[in-house]
C-alpha cells in the first residue's frame, strides 16, 4: 500500500454512520466492515515497518552499547505520522474501494 497519497484525515472527523452505511443498510454492519479492513490494514503496516526496521537490527550481544540511526528515527516518525487504520478504512469505505458481502444476506435471498 501506497502510504504518501493517501487522502485520508490524520485527526479524527465525526461521520454520519447513516449516509456511510447506505449500501449495507445497516449501521452496524458499516462499523464492523471498517473494523476488519482496519485491522488488515494494521497488519500490513505493522509488516512494513518491521521489514523496514530489520536492516538495523544489530546482533551485539553488549548492551552498553547504544547505537542511534537517524534513518531508523525518521522511518519511525513517518509511520507514527501517518492516518490511523480506522481512518484509512473509512475513507476506502467513502471512496467505495472495500470489497464486501455478507454471506448470511445471500443465503436468504436464494
Amino acid at each position: 500500500m501506497d502510504y504518501k497519497h493517501v487522502n485520508a484525515p490524520t485527526n479524527t472527523v465525526t461521520r454520519d454512520m447513516m449516509l456511510l452505511s447506505k449500501d449495507t443498510e445497516n449501521v452496524y454492519e458499516t462499523v464492523k466492515i471498517i473494523a476488519k479492513r482496519a485491522n488488515q490494514i494494521s497488519t500490513e503496516m505493522k509488516h512494513d515497518l518491521e521489514k523496514k526496521l530489520q536492516e538495523f537490527v544489530s546482533y551485539n550481544e553488549s548492551l552498553d552499547e547504544v547505537f542511534e540511526n537517524r534513518e531508523q528515527i525518521e522511518i519511525s516518525r513517518f509511520y507514527e505520522k501517518l492516518p490511523k487504520p480506522t481512518l484509512l478504512a473509512t475513507q476506502e469505505l467513502i471512496e467505495n474501494k472495500i470489497y464486501y458481502k455478507n454471506p448470511t444476506k445471500e443465503k436468504d435471498n436464494i
